[in-house]
């Protein structure tokens, strides 16, 4: 069912749409940014970017084991992260506009792809690290060049984040190592 083309035709006609209005939200915060930061900004889009080439692959029956370890561990990181900041920001000011729970849906809807998809996917041990490499080293872009999306108040609380946001990150990178490597070893 998940391979299945008109499904996957329509999960990248969703997914190029979240994308592109990703890259907008963005567009304030990028306006500024020194040029060769700017590619460490927008982090979820670029996972749901990194997604829509996977299906895009598939739809044409073909497979990127890299593409896929970076789109596996980049939604379920931002997906996740996305989803704990708007709970915190509800939990601080009691309250979240439309667009903060349509972010909540969309990016827990990034995370629920990742795990779906985990299964179709072909990783080398090689292309995890690569891409567990990728997710580590935006975590010092983000809290040491300033690359952290600016949302509500979360800079008031940037410490935490980065703290909540490393464990995180390794969470997820075990996460991967065990659907994406260990347990499709065991089957064989």
């Amino acid at each position: 069912m998940l391979r299945l083309k008109p499904n996957m035709v329509a999960l990248f006609i969703i997914n190029v749409l979240g994308t592109a209005y990703g890259y907008y939200w963005y567009k304030p915060q990028l306006a500024y940014t020194p040029g060769w930061l700017k590619i460490f900004v927008p982090d979820s889009p670029t996972a749901s970017l990194f997604f829509c080439i996977v299906l895009l692959l598939f739809i044409l029956n073909k497979q990127n084991g890299l593409i896929e370890a970076l789109a596996y561990v980049s939604l379920l990181k931002y997906g996740i992260w996305a989803v704990i900041m708007n709970g915190m920001v509800l939990y601080v000011k009691g309250g979240l506009d439309t667009i903060a729970y349509l972010l909540i849906f969309s990016h827990g809807a990034m995370a629920v792809q990742a795990l779906l998809y985990s299964q179709t996917f072909r990783v080398k041990k090689w292309q995890l690290i690569v891409a567990s490499i990728w997710i580590l080293q935006d975590l010092i872009f983000d809290y040491v060049f300033g690359t952290m999306p600016e949302y509500f108040m979360l800079s008031d609380f940037r410490i935490w984040i980065a703290l909540i946001t490393f464990w995180l990150t390794i969470l997820v990178i075990f996460l991967a190592y065990y659907q994406l490597i260990f347990k499709k070893r065991a089957r064989i």
